[in-house]
């Protein structure tokens, strides 16, 4: 009786339930044209490495060891901001994946490995992709001459949820729409150098003191 109570009450409206079907309709061709496809066909064969490249836990634990290690003041208003934006994309994401609860696809490849996560809407290897993206660009700004790669870097990882079969084409645009939402409201708090200064400061005097420990 509850788990038929539930499932009226998630009951998936007409126009949303035929928006879903083609979606699944429309991945399933792309996925099939892309393994017709030699460069997209590359693509998925490296998929995993782009799985790895964006990674929340990957990224947290590499951004920590970058606070950790390099002590530069110039730094301190990136280190800061970025890893308040990791955080906030790994919240939000597994908040709407949580209340929306879409299936990850069935690979048509059965011994693909499906993974403990369950869920597919948003892509949160797409915002967390297109949140760095944002903010190495329009917030704190990197050399022009990275701005390529970083793109490329950012379409691979996009494109490459998809071919791997762990993600429709609707979870990929709007888990791009939710990190260009995170950046724009990372854009509003962005936090200033010297608050930033302040934050690494109390979180770990050696680090502003030039990494000497003090007995």
């Amino acid at each position: 009786m509850e788990l038929g109570t539930s499932l009226e009450k998630r009951k998936v409206p007409n126009m949303l339930k035929r928006i879903l079907q083609y979606d699944v309709q429309l991945t399933k061709k792309f996925v099939d044209l892309a393994l017709r496809t030699t460069t997209l066909k590359s693509l998925r064969n490296h998929a995993k490495l782009f799985e790895v490249s964006c990674h929340g836990i990957v990224w947290l634990a590499c951004w920590l060891s970058f606070i950790w290690l390099f002590n530069n003041k110039e730094l301190y208003q990136l280190q800061v901001n970025m890893f308040i934006a990791l955080i906030l994309d790994i919240v939000v994401i597994a908040v709407i994946k949580a209340f929306v609860r879409r299936r990850r696809p069935v690979p048509m490849n059965k011994l693909m490995e499906l993974g403990p996560d369950k869920f597919s809407f948003p892509s949160g290897h797409t915002s967390r992709a297109v949140l760095v993206a944002f903010i190495l660009i329009c917030l704190n700004p990197i050399s022009i001459i990275f701005y390529p790669p970083l793109l490329a870097w950012v379409t691979a990882v996009s494109i490459s949820r998809v071919l791997q079969e762990r993600h429709y084409l609707l979870d990929v645009v709007c888990g791009a729409g939710v990190g260009l939402l995170e950046g724009l409201f990372m854009a509003l708090i962005w936090f200033s150098q010297s608050a930033s200064a302040s934050i690494l400061s109390s979180l770990s005097d050696e680090k502003l003191d030039g990494g000497e420990y003090h007995v």
